[in-house]
């Protein structure tokens, strides 16, 4: 007697699609968490960044007397005297220029902080400050850096 062997060599449908839909599951849950990640790089990017270039021009003035004026003369003072490499660019704008358009990449006055930790024309200090894409001012001291003016 011969009897047949009833063994599965393959998934059902139902198996399948069991699977697919926790694979979906799995990536609408993980996918987001990616998309945010660029932007919290150049966040930290632009904290970073402006850390470091805030302190090159307050090492400045302390060797000079006087703020290097950027809005006049760029990034020159800075390279010319050692403090900088190069003209940065800003990670938001991709620019290294000054000014409050879009396009530009760094705003150099006087500002201070308000009391939504934004911040605000009127200061008594000169301050480095970056631009968002849109031209507005990057508040980095802010819950959302990225909140508009």
């Amino acid at each position: 007697m011969n009897i047949r062997s009833t063994a599965r060599k393959a998934f059902t449908l139902i198996e399948i699609l069991i699977v697919v839909v926790i694979l979906g599951i799995l990536a609408a849950v993980v996918i987001p968490q990616f998309t945010n990640a660029a932007d919290e790089a150049n966040n930290a990017g632009v904290r970073t960044q402006l850390q470091t270039l805030r302190s090159q021009v307050e090492l400045y003035r302390a060797e000079n007397g006087e703020y290097p004026d950027l809005s006049a003369s760029g990034w020159t003072p800075l390279i010319n005297g050692g403090y900088l490499p190069g003209p940065p660019k800003n990670p938001l704008t991709g620019s290294s220029s000054f000014g409050n358009a879009a396009t530009d990449g760094w705003k150099f006055g006087s500002y201070q902080i308000d009391g939504s930790n934004n911040w605000a024309s009127g200061g008594t200090n000169s301050v480095l400050i970056a631009n968002t894409k849109s031209g507005g001012i990057y508040h980095d001291f802010a819950s959302d850096p990225l909140n508009q003016e």
